[in-house]
């Protein structure tokens, strides 16, 4: 599976831009501001429905237009399909395969399944526990769709569990029937989705730790643990147990919005100790341990978007990110870079990809191999 072209109208900088891409290595370069990341954006809405980066569409309609246009053509062996997306101001956004309508937006995902490796990967690290829950999920429901079903459910029940607990501890009268009415549909799914995320979890950091060791040419040790309040006592017990805590606080204390993953680096967590390259390594192994499992699941190769991703790598580490990615076991790549010089180094001895000069609202082909 690739992506044969793409097309966009006002989207962010580009105002009309079409152009045919190659089925396995898509470079761009240019300068800082000149568009790259866009291009790869873009990409992620064709696959994802939504940006990798701002989760508010109409911020990506290009400054002073009224909406954006992206529109791709994916093929396979068997067929191709025409994915179109479109953002106007205060209406709802369109999505369509074929020119047909989509019920749900995520009866999309996974069609088309995508890894983006970039320097925003870094909030995994940084940030708190909702950033690496929403790893977790997004790379489980490109491949299992009962998943994503069972986890919005989950998600809508919270926040009618949260809005009664508010009103208890606001003095206000709630029927503690409701309680149990909540409970008794948030338990099935809270169970399911945390055994499929230890089963997730279980596959993907074997692959992982063997990715991180190739890389850093194993001098480093590295771990990632899941921490899950269900490790220990089943969701009922859980909500019984922490009722009186949850009324007192006015939200829900327990359950699998509460899950986290620890990285860790020498045996300490990779934030405190790990310097720049080291962590940006823990991200791109991950992320490219997620490729593998993706694959596995779904028998054919997602689209793999690396941004930025040489950046802060001594030499030793981006040949070996090169050899990793040239490899037969990778489909359709697409990678950005500032540097033409380290870009011509990574194509050196590869023979099938096509090199981009990105400049505002232009693009251009520079080199082209088959």
């Amino acid at each position: 599976m690739y992506l044969k072209n793409i097309h966009l109208i006002d989207f962010k900088n580009f105002e009309a831009l079409e152009f045919n891409l190659h089925q396995r290595i898509n470079c761009f370069t240019g300068n800082n501001g000149a568009g790259k990341t866009n291009l790869l954006d873009a990409v992620h809405y064709l696959c994802m429905c939504k940006s990798y980066f701002n989760p508010i569409d109409s911020q990506n309609i290009q400054h002073g237009k009224d909406f954006f246009v992206v529109q791709g053509i994916f093929c396979s062996e068997e067929n191709s399909d025409n994915v179109y997306c479109a953002v106007k101001r205060n209406t709802k956004k369109q999505f369509k395969i074929n020119k047909n309508d989509y019920e749900r937006l995520s009866d999309h995902i996974g069609l088309f399944p995508v890894v983006m490796i970039s320097p925003y990967d870094s909030i995994l690290i940084t940030e708190g526990s909702e950033e690496r829950r929403k790893f977790i999920d997004s790379v489980i429901s490109q491949f299992d769709k009962s998943y994503l079903e069972g986890l919005i459910k989950y998600n809508k029940l919270l926040l009618q569990r949260n809005k009664l607990l508010k009103d208890i501890a606001d003095k206000k009268m709630v029927e503690q029937d409701l309680f149990e009415v909540i409970d008794a549909q948030m338990i099935p799914l809270a169970n399911d989705v945390y055994q499929k995320r230890l089963t997730f979890l279980q596959n993907l950091i074997p692959v992982f730790n063997t990715y991180y060791s190739e890389i850093s040419n194993d001098i480093e040790s590295v771990s990632i643990e899941y921490i899950s309040q269900l490790h220990e006592r089943n969701f009922e017990e859980l909500l019984v147990n922490c009722f009186a805590k949850d009324k007192a606080l006015g939200y829900s204390t327990s359950g699998i919005h509460k899950d986290d993953l620890m990285f860790t680096l020498n045996s300490f967590p990779v934030k405190k100790v790990g310097s720049q390259g080291q962590q940006k390594t823990f991200l791109v192994a991950l992320k490219l341990a997620e490729f593998s499992f993706i694959t596995s699941k779904k028998g054919f190769k997602p689209i793999l978007l690396l941004d930025d991703v040489f950046d802060k790598f001594d030499h030793s580490r981006v040949e070996k990110i090169i050899r990793l990615v040239a490899d037969e076991k990778f489909g359709q790549i697409f990678i950005t870079d500032t540097d033409i010089t380290r870009l011509k180094t990574v194509l050196n001895g590869i023979h099938e990809f096509s090199l981009f000069q990105v400049s505002s609202n232009n693009i251009q082909l520079m080199e082209s191999e088959i």
